[in-house]
């Protein structure tokens, strides 16, 4: 007898069961989803030398909240936003815009944002969006991968001495309390939900 592997993540509360208006709805959540990561990039907290965005915990909030499917769907229709030269990441349009920007000095880690999502998408739809500690390892390695895809390309770039000491090292202790932020919030939604009459 076979054992499911998967589980239903936390948007398919809100979803219907089929057709052509379980289609909208997720293209609506897929849309605000991107809306959210807009946001979540131009959003600065000043942590130290450098000032840190909200992105990788919107990245993993709805990764752990839509699942595998519509999580990477989301990043990726946000990738495609900004390749059209829509200003949704963070030093755009300080910086350049479109497939410039993505090319440059954060490609490794807007790349590393879909596998992200990916990664946690995945856990969540076996059901670790239930428990803090499976949740939080899921998120630390997805973490980890795209911290290290980001490393990978700027140090192309740059160099692999500065790529760690600008594009790792600053973010290591922000990227922390977000995935330990983001670990206990979804089961905390779980848990709450599970309490409704």
């Amino acid at each position: 007898m076979a054992i499911a592997t998967t589980m239903r993540p936390l948007v398919s509360l809100a979803l219907p069961e089929k057709g052509a208006t379980r289609f909208a709805t997720q293209l609506l959540l897929a849309i605000a989803g991107t809306l959210l990561l807009t946001l979540s990039a131009k959003t600065k907290v000043v942590l130290g030398p450098v000032d840190i965005s909200l992105q990788t915990l919107a990245v993993l909030l709805i990764a752990s909240a839509f699942g595998l499917r519509l999580g990477v769907a989301t990043l990726l229709l946000y990738m495609a936003e900004g390749a059209m030269g829509f200003p949704v990441f963070q030093g755009t349009p300080e910086k350049g815009i479109g497939l410039a920007y993505m090319v440059g000095s954060t490609g490794g880690y807007l790349a590393g944002f879909v596998v992200m999502a990916a990664i946690v998408g995945w856990a969540a739809d076996r059901g670790w969006d239930r428990h803090p500690v499976k949740l939080f390892n899921a998120m630390l390695v997805a973490e980890i991968v795209m911290m290290a895809m980001g490393f990978a390309w700027l140090a192309l770039l740059i160099g692999a001495e500065k790529s760690w000491q600008f594009g790792v090292v600053p973010f290591i202790v922000g990227d922390l309390i977000k995935v330990a932020l983001a670990a206990s919030l979804v089961p905390a939604v779980w848990s709450l939900l599970s309490k409704r009459p």
